[in-house]
């Protein structure tokens, strides 16, 4: 057999592939329909939608990342996996407008999305068994098929039955991964087989969201000329942007990937299913709503006028969730909160009426400061109180 066409499984110092990157365009288009799909709504119903689809989206993203560090992404059977997973995700992006409403003529939107949906997780779930462990293929059999199939007959229902059911549906859909995976994960050790991937594989998922963000700030004024407000606005936008980023890659991100490799075998793969599985979906989430809310105020930033109460939500509601996940996946893997992150996430919260009648420009300046303020705060604590991997 061809050298290339042979599984070649994962170890310690592993990275990420070129292949799982472009996997995670598929993604990153996804997360744009999202923002267009809240956009189109513009209403507390139309971001429940698009958020329950993004953790939908979000289990069936980290399957694949729990199978390509088991086996190589860019070998074997794993590679036709990850391309039909990568097809199958792209197809669901692309009719993510018609999850919840289908649009006269063509296909039945609602059917194609679970359609598309269920094609990416059907492909992992086969592989997945295939390449797990001998010890343990009986129990990841029984984690696989206690929540696709499950799941699979909840989305296909919700999607015939259509509204007010189909989102009940779609959320329970989505509420059974979780439940599946932790119920039968007890008691196993899971293996991370290497955590040089695994940890890159999910950072690497939080600057692609964070990219998409970057998108949103561009397309609120892609097609105005250039003024003193439009730069503005892009300049503060980037720099709410690049705290995103920095509370996360500037010495989180490392020193979980150190906590995480310091662990005993047998119980890493549990505090990854944690950290990583179960917590990152706050930060793509808050990245999300985030780049929703930069659109919103880069779309109106030449008026005076009142930012709105869906917008401000969004953008510091966003902001709040990213930074509360941080503090709490820090808790997880370096056993101290950040406090002050919880603290500041609070104050957002608490600002979202007094930003929503503020002016845009106003609004995306208020949010930067409160980054910048609490970067400041965190860059002076003493040392010693700060956490250690």
């Amino acid at each position: 057999m061809n050298n290339r066409s042979r599984v070649v499984p994962s170890r310690e110092g592993d990275r990420v592939t070129t292949l799982e990157l472009f996997f995670d365009l598929a993604f990153v288009f996804a997360f744009t329909q999202l923002s267009r799909l809240m956009a189109q709504e513009h209403d507390a119903l139309g971001i429940l939608q698009a958020l329950v689809i993004l953790a939908l989206l979000w289990w069936s993203w980290t399957a694949y990342g729990w199978l390509s560090n088991l086996a190589h992404a860019d070998r074997g059977v794993v590679r036709i996996a990850m391309i039909v997973g990568m097809t199958a995700m792209f197809v669901a992006g692309l009719v993510v407008l018609e999850a919840y409403d289908d649009l006269p003529g063509g296909l039945f939107g609602p059917i194609v999305f679970v359609g598309a949906y269920l094609v990416a997780r059907v492909t992992h779930a086969v592989v997945f068994v295939l390449l797990s462990e001998p010890g343990l293929r009986r129990r990841t059999v029984i984690t696989v098929a206690f929540s696709v199939i499950p799941s699979a007959a909840l989305l296909i229902a919700g999607a015939l039955l259509g509204a007010p059911w189909q989102l009940w549906f779609t959320l329970a859909a989505v509420a059974v991964e979780p439940i599946v995976s932790y119920r039968t994960s007890i008691g196993v050790e899971w293996p991370v087989r290497s955590v040089t991937h695994f940890t890159e594989r999910h950072g690497l998922i939080v600057i692609l969201a964070l990219g998409e963000s970057i998108l949103g700030i561009g397309a609120g004024v892609a097609t105005q000329p250039i003024d003193t407000d439009i730069l503005s606005g892009a300049v503060i936008s980037m720099l709410i942007c690049i705290g995103l980023w920095w509370a996360y890659f500037t010495d989180l991100a490392r020193g979980a990937e150190h906590a995480l490799g310091a662990l005993p075998a047998g119980v890493r793969g549990h505090a990854a299913t944690g950290a990583y599985t179960y917590l990152h979906l706050a930060l793509v989430g808050g990245i999300v709503l985030a780049a929703l809310g930069l659109e919103v105020a880069m779309g109106h930033i030449d008026e005076t006028g009142a930012y709105g109460l869906f917008g401000a939500a969004a953008l510091a509601g966003g902001v709040a969730c990213y930074l509360a996940g941080t503090a709490v996946f820090a808790r997880r893997l370096l056993g101290s909160w950040r406090v002050p992150r919880l603290a500041f996430a609070g104050i957002l919260v608490l600002a979202v009426p007094a930003l929503a009648v503020a002016a845009p420009l106003v609004a995306l300046g208020s949010v930067a400061a409160v980054l910048v303020v609490l970067f400041a705060v965190e860059g002076i604590r003493p040392r010693a109180s700060r956490p250690r991997a």
